[in-house]
């Protein structure tokens, strides 16, 4: 009893004024507690209940007793239910499992394919048992740099002299010669003063782009609609006032831009190749809005490094092809269009065969971001051996445009072996080779036939990737797919399309066409390598490229004043 009293001080008001000590309870016991108790509108309320309950329990089951000491029985069990909890726990379980069934019905449920690609039979890639081989077509390892042997040597001597990992942030734990060396690279490559490495692209785009939005007041930022999920992510972190302009339309851009003052800040962010389409962004009219308006501009290379530019800058450094082959590693004597892109992110884990992604720009942007970016300051750098592999790359490449050229004399074998069998492919001026299923378990479908009949990987792209009813099968070749494997790709893919019944471009056309296949009076683009670019050599490139050597950037290990 004594417990309930200490109790009832605690958690009722009426008892707790009324009682300023425990004797002052106890005494309130002994004399008229249940009359003061029913004045309470807390106790009275649960002494209500419990009557209630009494009088309707039959009559031969009440035990006799005495009313005083029934009333207060009554009122602290009645008070202790009224604190405790009936409740079961949330049922977490069945909210995800509710959540996989939506993707299970709709389609869109993902399934990943054991693929171990073989460094020694690139591009073959065997399953989980060495013996079942099968040739990948949807690898992003557009250069074939990630077997490279200059790359992996380097990676090896590096691995053995400094072990598997960078031992924490370089924050904390300092950053090294090969951290040094890749942002200098980096720097070089795209003509800008300073460079960044992040753990990956995804988390470069997040953290620029959400550390502009929590720095600037009052910033506002401009989106292509087809933009990556991870500079999506980025703006939803900025906690800014956004907008969304259709895909590749300047038009639209620039109604927005001009909505708002010169004088408030604003962020372009878009691709130059966007990776389910292929389209390609027009960089120079996008800079030229910028300029008008007074925005700052951020570009996403990550599908366009290594495959575009005589030195594999991307797309920015194509647009001014020849004054960038003519100088090499040095800077035009006029403002290029790479120049005048604020901010340039690309990634180390595609065209550079490696992982890992960065942020190009001025050095005073750059050491910003070195000194406030949450994805920069608390991220384990990534290994030494990584880093060295991926300079070796970009180093390779630059002075390869074989390579470059290699790979878009293949993309251009497939799709025209394509275009003669009438399968639909979403017209675009890149590496891309887009082919249009147009149905979520029909895509899946056309995936598995390819890999179980035909011993050949492409993977389905279904929502949210893209958008619903525009499902594909996006086919990436490399200089490694030759001829005669692109031949076997071609009939594949033609008896999945006879065996699924899935529509051709003349059925397409019946339709009235989509995003591109099939429209009337639609203009596709050239492509963005022209024929004189595709018959250069390497030595036609500047001396200068080969084996250049860069000083180290300050802003690296911070500008020290």
């Amino acid at each position: 009893m004594e417990s309930i009293t200490r109790q009832s001080v605690r958690l009722c008001p009426f008892i707790n004024k009324t009682a300023s000590s425990l004797r002052n309870v106890q005494t309130l016991q002994q004399s008229n507690m249940p009359l003061l108790a029913q004045k309470c509108p807390f106790m009275g309320q649960a002494m209500q209940k419990a009557h209630l309950a009494t009088a309707a329990a039959p009559e031969a089951a009440r035990a006799p007793s005495d009313t005083g000491a029934s009333s207060q029985a009554s009122v602290q069990d009645s008070m202790m239910a009224e604190h405790g909890t009936k409740e079961s726990k949330f049922d977490y379980d069945g909210l995800f499992e509710r959540e996989i069934q939506k993707k299970r019905t709709d389609k869109s449920y993902r399934f990943f394919n054991n693929m171990n690609r073989l460094a020694k039979e690139f591009p073959m890639a065997h399953r989980q048992m060495e013996h079942d081989k099968v040739t990948v077509w949807c690898s992003n390892d557009y250069l074939a740099l990630s077997k490279n042997q200059q790359v992996v040597d380097v990676m090896k001597k590096t691995l053995d002299k400094y072990g598997a990992g960078a031992g924490g942030t370089r924050n904390i734990a300092g950053h090294n010669q090969h951290a040094i060396r890749l942002e200098a690279e980096i720097a070089a490559l795209h003509k800008k003063e300073g460079a960044l490495v992040f753990s990956s692209c995804f988390v470069a785009n997040d953290a620029v782009i959400s550390l502009l939005g929590q720095k600037l007041k009052d910033l506002v930022i401009f989106s292509d609609e087809l933009n990556h999920a991870s500079m999506i992510v980025g703006i939803k972190h900025a906690s800014t006032t956004k907008h969304i302009f259709k895909h590749n339309n300047l038009e639209h851009l620039e109604q927005l831009l001009a909505s708002y003052p010169k004088s408030t800040p604003k962020l372009i962010a878009f691709e130059s190749v966007y990776s389910m389409s292929g389209s390609v962004a027009d960089i120079g009219k996008i800079c030229d809005l910028a300029e008008k308006y007074g925005a700052l501009t951020f570009l996403d290379e990550v599908h366009a490094v290594g495959l575009y530019g005589p030195h594999g800058a991307g797309v920015a450094e194509h647009c001014d092809f020849e004054p960038h082959r003519k100088v090499g590693v040095a800077s035009p004597s006029f403002a290029t269009t790479m120049d005048r892109v604020d901010m340039i992110t690309g990634t180390l884990g595609k065209s550079f065969g490696t992982v890992g992604g960065y942020v190009a720009s001025s050095s005073r942007l750059i050491d910003w971001l070195r000194s406030y970016a949450p994805g920069f300051i608390f991220t384990t750098s990534l290994p030494p051996a990584v880093m060295a592999g991926a300079a070796e790359a970009i180093r390779y490449q630059r002075s390869h445009l074989d390579l470059r050229q290699s790979q878009q004399r293949h993309t251009a074998y497939v799709k025209k072996g394509l275009a003669d069998l009438d399968i639909p492919v979403i017209p675009n001026p890149s590496h891309i080779v887009p082919v249009l299923i147009g149905n979520p378990d029909l895509a899946r479908q056309a995936s598995e036939i390819l890999m179980d009949k035909h011993r050949i990987y492409v993977q389905a792209i279904n929502f949210p990737t893209v958008a619903r009813g525009t499902e594909r099968l996006r086919i990436t070749p490399t200089p490694g797919h030759t001829d005669d494997l692109s031949d076997i790709l071609l009939e594949a893919v033609d008896d999945v399309f006879n065996t699924l019944q899935l529509p051709r471009v003349r059925d397409w056309e019946m339709q009235g066409g989509l995003i591109g296949v099939g429209e009337a009076n639609y203009e596709a683009e050239p492509n963005l390598w022209t024929e004189e670019q595709l018959q250069l050599t390497n030595g036609d490139l500047h001396p200068n490229v080969k084996e250049p050597i860069f000083d180290q950037l300050e802003v690296s290990s911070g500008v020290r004043v």
